[in-house]
């Protein structure tokens, strides 16, 4: 396939699709009667989602069978034919429009026959989800949906490149064992630029882990080849709100980038919403691994039904040596919350070359917290307010405060202060301490500082700080990525 041009489907019900807006999406549903596997074998039914205006490209599903023939043993894959029937939808729906040469647009597992019906039955809640180009999302440990995955990330915010989706076009479905918690499934991706293969083993534990296997085949240059991307959205937190904008105090289904380096250092990158289209890139060789985390999970601090304190995180695990490369974080600016403005991907040194071809195992794993304790304490807090005090302001400055908590500071010796370890790209570091948090709480320590001295020049600040006592590190690194006003 990646010898020949890519020839996408065609799509016969265009203008009935187009009608088919997210109100009129939301309102057709799957029958949970007609799903495959729901009446085994396995635990997980699979139910298919009816296409629209924002999921037109045709997806074909079949069910892998072996064959009876002992003789001859090979798998069979069965297509899954697409029946409106199967569908349940208002009466004016306009998909009751659509001609029956049509598709399904993705797919949904549901919650296992066998478990509490009564808590999560399974006709009515799911815990991973495919559709849309190559994205998919799973839940977590507090039952939610937030933040996608990607199969792949074609030239995102790449200058003089438009960004390309390539979609799943195919899925094949591995009838499972009874009593696995294990779903199997296989992919075709194919877009203008790449085509490949895929292997998803996800499994339902406390949270979902997904081990993905990938053989890709380039068909064109890529300027920027976005390997394992998940992207979220991003509005605002306690360190960024503005007045008068929202009346909730903060809105994101990820509130930072974790980073866990090829040389064992642990970072912690809050998000921001930036003025303009902001990218990052943190050079890395063989990383342990990197996720969008959401790290505020109190209801307090968020006062929305839409429960961001739940949103899952998702913490990218490389099961193979990665080479050389960048963990790249790009930042769109928004202000609203219903735009995905956030990618974080392993993007290699190598060019992506018409040609070339990647071979990728890698595992994901969604839920609340990063999968790999540490004896580091985190950072809990990014606040930024006016510098000085009040009975003497700093003129174009700001005043920081990071908050580290747990780990390491748990089991400081009576009457000891950490160190901090402060560095800047440019400015002028003033007033700068660290102090227990005075709210009694134990292991709960932060940094203040000014940042001035920033009058000349328009480039972001690059700040860097960690904690340490007797040259043993305390705490995991916070980067910040400052802009001036």
């Amino acid at each position: 396939m990646a010898k020949h041009a890519y020839l996408p489907a065609t799509q016969l019900d265009r203008g009935v699709l187009e009608q088919i807006d997210w109100e009129a999406h939301g309102k057709i549903r799957f029958k949970s009667q007609d799903a495959l596997f729901a009446d085994g074998p396995g635990q997980y039914p699979i139910e298919f989602f009816h296409p629209g205006r924002f999921f037109q490209s045709p997806v074909q599903m079949y069910r892998l069978d072996r064959s009876s023939n002992e003789k001859s043993p090979h798998v069979i894959a069965r297509e899954i034919l697409f029946d409106k029937h199967h569908f349940e939808m208002p009466i004016d729906s306009p998909a009751q429009h659509m001609g029956v040469q049509t598709h399904y647009a993705g797919f949904r597992i549901q919650e296992s026959r066998f478990g509490d019906q009564s808590r999560l039955n399974w006709q009515h809640n799911d815990w991973a989800a495919f559709l849309g180009a190559s994205y998919f999302r799973a839940i977590g440990d507090e039952y939610q949906y937030g933040l996608s995955a990607r199969g792949i990330a074609i030239n995102v915010v790449e200058t003089g490149q438009a960004e390309e989706f390539p979609v799943f076009s195919r899925f094949y479905f591995e009838p499972p064992k009874e009593g696995a918690d294990t779903v199997i499934v296989y992919s075709l991706l194919d877009g203008p630029s790449i085509t490949g293969a895929y292997r998803f083993a996800m499994t339902r534990g406390s949270g979902v882990v997904m081990d993905i296997e990938a053989n890709l085949f380039l068909r064109k240059d890529v300027a920027r080849f976005g390997i394992a991307p998940a992207t979220s959205m991003y509005w605002f937190s306690e360190k960024d709100k503005a007045s008068n904008i929202d009346w909730r105090p903060e809105v994101h289904d990820s509130d930072g980038l974790a980073l866990w380096t090829g040389a064992n250092e642990h970072i912690w990158r809050p998000l921001i919403d930036p003025k303009g289209i902001n990218v990052s890139a943190f050079a890395d060789h063989n990383p342990r691994g990197f996720g969008l985390m959401q790290r505020e999970r109190r209801f307090s601090e968020y006062l929305d039904a839409v429960h961001y304190e739940r949103r899952p995180s998702l913490w990218i695990e490389p099961l193979e040596e990665w080479g050389e490369g960048s963990v790249q974080l790009v930042e769109l600016p928004t202000d609203e919350e219903i735009y995905d403005n956030v990618v974080a991907m392993w993007v290699p040194r190598a060019k992506a070359i018409a040609g070339s071809s990647y071979r990728l195992h890698y595992r994901l794993h969604w839920g609340s917290q990063e999968p790999f304790k540490t004896n580091l304490a985190h950072c809990v807090a990014t606040r930024i307010g006016r510098a000085g005090e009040p009975a003497k302001r700093l003129s174009d400055a700001h005043k920081f405060e990071v908050e580290f908590k747990g780990g390491a500071l748990d089991q400081l010796p009576p009457g000891s202060v950490p160190e901090t370890v402060l560095t800047i790209s440019r400015g002028k570091i003033l007033n700068a301490w660290t102090e227990a948090n005075p709210n009694g709480v134990p292991g709960h320590w932060r940094t203040l500082f000014d940042l001035g001295a920033l009058e000349t020049g328009t480039d972001p600040v690059e700040i860097r700080l960690f904690l340490r006592i007797a040259g043993k590190t305390l705490s995991e690194t916070w980067l910040y990525q400052y802009h001036p006003a």
